[in-house]
C-alpha cells in the first residue's frame, strides 16, 4: 500500500492555512467535477482523491494525525515488516502519538475512500490509528454517536450583467429538492456565494453541508467592467461633437441624457457619476460609468453637403 501525499494532491505546501486548503480544493473540485467530465474515469478518480485529501487536511485533528505519520512513514515501511505496512500498528509501536478517538470507515463514508485512508483512520484495519477500541469504534468514550456534518456541494451559476447589477432570484434543484436562492446586486465574476445548510444531509444529528456557487458572469458586448466602474463606447454624430448637444445614454439604471461639449474630440472620455456597478453588500454605493466618445462620420453625403464641407475646409 502506497503512502498518499494529500498535500501534493491538492497542490499546496505543508504549512498551508485552512483558508488556502479550502480555496484550492474548491478550485480543483470545480475543474474535475463529474458534471464537467462525463465519462472521464481519470477525472472521476482525481475528484475522489481531492475529496479524500480535503477530508483529512480540512480537519485539524485528522491533519495532525496525518502529519505525525507523514514524517515517519518511510522509516516504518523500511523497518522489516512483512507485507503491506499497517499504519495503525506503527502508531501502537510508539512511532506516533496515541489518540482517544478512532475514526472508522462509517464515519467517513469508508467505501468512498482509499485503502490507505481506511487503514490509517480505522476503516481498513482493525484498531485504526488509536488502537483497537472494539465495538466502541466510531463513538465517543461515553458511547454517544459522533455527529457527522453533511458534504459541501459546489456548482457554477451563470448570470447576465443585468442580473449582477439588479440582483436576481433562481430556483435550483439540489438532491431532488427545489430551493430558492437570491443573487445579491454587485456580485462579480468568479465570486463564490454560500447557501448555508443546502448541501448534503448530516449524519447522526450532524449539521447539513453548505452549497457553494461560483458566479460566472456572461460577457456583455456593450460594457467593460473594471472594479465597480463600467466603460462604454458612446457613438456621437459629427455635428454634435463639433457644435455640442445632448445625446441619450442607455445605462443599466435607465436612460439618461448626456451633454456633449462643443468641439469634443474622438476618443475623449466622459464620466457619468454613480451609474456604474453597485458595490457588493454596500447599500447605495455605486461605481461610475465612463463613456468613450466615438465620433460617427456621416455617410452618403449629398452634393450640397460635400460643397459645404469643401467650403469649410477652405476656411480652415
Amino acid at each position: 500500500m502506497d503512502f498518499k501525499d494529500y498535500y501534493s494532491l491538492l497542490g499546496i505546501s505543508k504549512d498551508a492555512s485552512q483558508a488556502e486548503i479550502k480555496k484550492q480544493y474548491r478550485k480543483l473540485a470545480v475543474k474535475y467535477h463529474p458534471d464537467k467530465n462525463s465519462g472521464n474515469k481519470q477525472a472521476e478518480e482525481k475528484f475522489k482523491d481531492l475529496g479524500e485529501a480535503y477530508e483529512v487536511l480540512s480537519d485539524p485533528e485528522k491533519r495532525k494525525k496525518y502529519d505525525t505519520l507523514g514524517s515517519n512513514w518511510k522509516q516504518y515501511s523500511q523497518s522489516g515488516n512483512a507485507g503491506e505496512p499497517d499504519f495503525s500498528q506503527w502508531a501502537r509501536q510508539g512511532g506516533g502519538q496515541q489518540y482517544s478517538r478512532t475514526y472508522t470507515a462509517e464515519d467517513f463514508g469508508g467505501t468512498d475512500f482509499s485503502d490507505f485512508f481506511n487503514a490509517f483512520f480505522g476503516g481498513g484495519r482493525e484498531g485504526g490509528f488509536a488502537g483497537n477500541m472494539g465495538r466502541g469504534a466510531g463513538r465517543t468514550p461515553r458511547g454517544q454517536e459522533i455527529p457527522r456534518s453533511g458534504q459541501d456541494y459546489e456548482a457554477s451559476l451563470e448570470i447576465t450583467l443585468e442580473e449582477a447589477y439588479h440582483g436576481s432570484k433562481r430556483l435550483l434543484n439540489v438532491d431532488g429538492n427545489k430551493i430558492n436562492i437570491t443573487v445579491p446586486p454587485g456580485v462579480r465574476n468568479g465570486q463564490v456565494l454560500r447557501v448555508k445548510g443546502k448541501g448534503g444531509q448530516g449524519r447522526r444529528g450532524g449539521e447539513s453541508g453548505h452549497l457553494y456557487l461560483q458566479v460566472i458572469l456572461q460577457p456583455d458586448p456593450s460594457y467593460d467592467i473594471r472594479g465597480n466602474d463600467l466603460y462604454f463606447d458612446l457613438h456621437v454624430p459629427l455635428y454634435e461633437a463639433l457644435l455640442g448637444g445632448e445625446v441619450p445614454v442607455h445605462t443599466l439604471k435607465g436612460t439618461f441624457t448626456m451633454k456633449i461639449p462643443k468641439e469634443t474630440p474622438n476618443g475623449k472620455v466622459l464620466r457619468m457619476k454613480g451609474l456604474g456597478m453597485p458595490a457588493y453588500q454596500k447599500k447605495g454605493v455605486y461605481g461610475d460609468l465612463y463613456l468613450k466618445v466615438i465620433v460617427d462620420i456621416p455617410q452618403n453625403l449629398t452634393p450640397e453637403e460635400i460643397g459645404l464641407f469643401r467650403k469649410l475646409a477652405s476656411l480652415r
